[in-house]
């Protein structure tokens, strides 16, 4: 499903424009970032976005710049939600395969 801003709550939506991807990060402070190590032949390895405040895995920063090139590279889609069922902002994302979207 295609969505943005106005999505009812719990919604999952599903895009390959960087700019609605960019400003869902930035509205959550995450930055791009890989797995440190997942580089192969220079280029950008798994690809991640960096949440402020959140423990887990050690990652490394990346531009946008690369992070998109990879992403579609990998003719990636990203799966996200703005808001949980409850109202409450959300940071669930998946990158996946692109589809027809």
């Amino acid at each position: 499903m295609k969505g943005g801003l106005s999505a009812a709550p719990g919604t999952t939506m599903v895009t390959t424009n960087h700019e609605i991807i960019r400003q869902w990060a930035q509205r959550r402070g995450a930055t791009p970032a890989t797995t440190p190590g997942s580089q192969y032949n220079g280029e950008v390895g798994v690809l991640r976005l960096d949440f402020p405040h959140y423990g887990g895995a050690v990652l490394q920063p990346v531009g946008w710049a690369d992070w998109f090139a990879t992403f579609d590279a990998r003719k990636l889609s990203f799966r996200y939600q703005e808001h949980r069922a409850d109202g409450t902002p959300s940071n669930f994302f998946r990158l996946e395969h692109a589809r027809d979207i």
